[in-house]
């Protein structure tokens, strides 16, 4: 950063403009405050749209012709004769197979479809996720401190006896005392999960490997079974914990981050847009859109590489990670 060499007096002036900054600062996390209270009044209205998604996907409602009209453009394109023809051929594929309930596989055929929910799935979470019925987005009450939870809800199963998984983030929406100008909006603060019920034998999260030990007095050699973390979409909900003082290892630190994108995502993109990532049409949109950003930002002389974001959100875990408003 270039530094410009002032006069004093007009340093002097430059210091007054920052503390006007500041103050601006704290208008700014009023505003969002306000913006987090107009979310939570309208959560309330999308959320019987997304109960009724919810009871179609698991068959506790079957849509009416009318609501289940749609005309797509390459149907507005086929010939009566095509039509016919699809029609004929759809009826013989339903008089073959018997007539699947609700969605089968809604919410993991989303979570496959999207490159940051498929990264950390693996292929023994899949049976378990078959098992998803919805995700919703629950907001702090009016008064408290800023949040939100995602909250999983499942049918009954055979690997664990929960019906709901949840994970809570907090949010700060005021500016760092030590570094008001950084301030950009609200942050994700810190996370919780919940604690998961597992059936005996089904914890994807652990698995058992074998080991060979040699007893150093007797040179003889024994087997060994260990219990020992395993990759698994579950460990989603036992984030590591940010110590009192702040100071993360650089994994937990790496593991965090992305927790937080990976939260702050389901509450933006997926659970408001479900359907449109079932049918891949929202990651279409995404490409689209990042096509676009990436065209602004070539033409942009300004435009850094090395500081760019793949999503106009940032962490900030109270630790040295770059705070990235939601």
């Amino acid at each position: 950063m270039a530094h410009i060499f002032l006069p004093k007096v007009v340093k002097r002036r430059v210091n007054a403009l920052k503390n006007l900054q500041v103050k601006c600062a704290h208008i700014e996390a009023k505003f969002y405050e306000e913006v987090h209270e107009l979310e939570r009044k309208y959560a309330a209205l999308y959320q019987p749209l997304f109960d009724k998604r919810s009871d179609i996907v698991k068959a506790a409602y079957e849509p009416t012709d009318e609501e289940c009209e749609w005309k797509a453009d390459e149907e507005e394109e086929l010939t009566d004769e095509m039509k016919e023809k699809a029609k004929l051929e759809e009826e013989k594929k339903d008089e073959e197979k018997e007539d699947p309930k609700g969605i089968p596989e809604f919410w993991l055929t989303v979570f496959k479809n999207v490159d940051l929910l498929s990264d950390m799935l693996q292929e023994h979470d899949e049976p378990i996720l078959k098992h998803l019925q919805d995700i919703k987005v629950k907001f702090s009450d009016p008064g408290q401190p800023m949040s939100f939870t995602l909250e999983f809800h499942f049918e009954a199963n055979d690997f664990f006896t929960n019906t709901m998984l949840t994970k809570t983030y907090k949010m700060r929406s005021e500016p760092d005392e030590n570094d008001p100008f950084s301030f950009d909006g609200p942050e994700i603060m810190c996370c919780t999960g919940c604690t998961i019920d597992w059936t005996k034998g089904k914890n994807v999260t652990l698995k058992t490997i074998k080991k060979k030990q040699k007893h150093k007095g007797r040179g003889t050699v024994r087997t060994v079974t260990k219990t020992v973390p395993n990759d698994s979409f579950f460990n989603f909900f036992t984030p590591p914990e940010v110590p009192e003082n702040g100071e993360l290892d650089e994994d937990s630190e790496a593991v965090l981050a992305a927790d937080f994108e990976i939260g702050h995502f389901i509450r933006e993109r997926i659970v408001p847009r479900a359907v449109l990532y079932f049918t891949g049409e929202a990651i279409e949109d995404d490409d689209d859109d990042e096509g676009e950003e990436e065209a602004d930002e070539e033409n942009d002389p300004d435009y850094d590489p090395k500081v760019s974001s793949p999503l106009h959100t940032h962490t900030h875990t109270h630790t040295h990670t770059q705070p990235v408003p939601l």
